[in-house]
């Protein structure tokens, strides 16, 4: 049983950066489309096998919310955004060490973020143009993701620091030369929504805590139209059945 647990810490802790440790090139072997879309993901690889038969999958449609005594979570982030990688899926920015968030009294250390389009959480059947998602991992690889929902109006600036070198072609990573602070990209209220979920791409792990900010942030349409036409296909995968799971706020 303990060498069972230490191989899902593991798993889990390597999925954190999936973008990162999978770069993929110009023919990734899943996508979001056709044969090796959502639909098909299990049957690609067995290890792949949760997409299809777990029943805690991401994303969800928020909605029916359970009240709860939701505790705040602190983030102690540094402007440590320091490259910004195409792994043909999504475009993702890493972080140096020394950013984290506590979660009632749990420490989780920001791995990266990166973003789909549209959202994949919906929000009372409401889908948002982007989504952007900030990956944290803990001492023994639990995961936790901390969702963003994007609107159409005025620039993010901080956001802008990445896109403005955002690699065009998948498997190119770019250092930055603008360090990017997380909670610069986020609303000033964190208020949030939580539910147990998995990671949105194969594996599809689940375990994973997911905190999905209430308010939204405002991305130009520039910059809503940079990443898809550098995407150049939707990398969203479509709202799972919720089951039995509450979605707390």
């Amino acid at each position: 049983m303990f060498k069972i647990m230490i191989a899902l810490a593991a798993s889990l802790l390597s999925t954190a950066a999936f973008a990162e440790d999978h770069a993929h090139a110009a023919h990734p072997h899943w996508s979001y489309d056709g044969d090796e879309g959502p639909d098909h993901w299990a049957d690609i690889e067995p290890e792949f096998s949760t997409c299809a038969v777990g029943k805690n999958q991401s994303p969800v449609n928020l909605t029916s919310f359970i009240k709860a005594e939701l505790a705040p979570i602190k983030f102690d982030y540094k402007a440590g955004g320091e490259q910004i990688h195409n792994n043909g899926h999504t475009i993702q920015v890493n972080f140096a060490e020394g950013s984290s968030m506590t979660l009632n009294g749990h420490v989780f250390e920001l791995k990266q973020f990166h973003v789909h389009s549209p959202s994949e959480n919906q929000i009372n059947g409401k889908s948002f143009p982007m989504e952007a998602h900030f990956v944290h991992a803990d001492a023994k690889g639990r995961l936790a993701v901390v969702a963003v929902m994007f609107e159409e109006g005025k620039a993010n600036a901080e956001l802008e620091k990445a896109w403005k070198v955002m690699p065009h072609e998948a498997g190119e990573k770019v250092t930055l030369s603008e360090h990017i602070l997380g909670t610069a990209v986020m609303p000033d209220d964190k208020a949030y929504y939580r539910f147990n979920g998995s990671l949105t791409t194969p594996p599809c792990t689940e375990g994973v805590t997911w905190l999905v900010l209430k308010n939204p942030v405002s991305a130009s349409k520039q910059q809503i139209e940079n990443f898809t036409h550098v995407m150049r296909h939707h990398n969203n995968r479509p709202v799972q059945p919720t089951n039995a799971r509450e979605i707390l706020e």
